[in-house]
């Protein structure tokens, strides 16, 4: 792969959930609007919603369930607009994700960004990690973490 095909998907700063000193706080995902976004892809599933669990620390995503006749785990990264699919409910995740639904679009039309499969178990090698820290590449390593969808949806501390 080239320089320029490793560009694809830049991990900016506050992906990992770390703070860095003198940085200020992290960005946060507008927790309203993926309500929002989550009612009307559930309306388009033909179910409803079922749990939404609020991020909390260590853990870098909110969670939410459609149940019904298409049910899905819905991952919300709480510092990027960030959505992504699983069939389970985890604490962290590293090659876990599904292909977003056909009614996903609900969370495009508002502004969050799908992610699938194919870009989340992407080696860290072929996205551009250069914002991270030290520490963070600490935690990575510790955990032994080699994919793009294991650095956004994590739970270490």
């Amino acid at each position: 792969m080239t320089d320029d095909e490793n560009a694809g998907f830049t991990v900016p700063r506050g992906a990992t959930g770390f703070r860095h000193p003198g940085t200020g706080p992290l960005p946060e995902t507008d927790l309203a609007k993926f309500r929002t976004a989550l009612h009307t892809a559930a309306r388009a599933a033909g179910g409803k919603v079922g749990e939404v669990e609020k991020q909390g620390y260590p853990r870098t995503f909110h969670t939410a369930t459609v149940v019904g006749a298409a049910e899905s785990v819905i991952l919300c990264h709480a510092h990027h607009p960030w959505i992504a699919f699983a069939r389970e409910r985890r604490d962290w995740y590293t090659e876990e994700f599904v292909a977003p639904p056909p009614w996903a679009d609900a969370f495009a039309h508002l502004g969050f960004e799908l992610l699938g499969p194919a870009e989340l178990t992407r080696p860290l090698s072929d996205v551009d990690t250069s914002v991270l820290t030290q520490g963070e590449w600490r935690q990575i390593r510790s955990y032994g973490i080699t994919t793009l969808g294991g650095v956004l949806f994590n739970s270490w501390d």
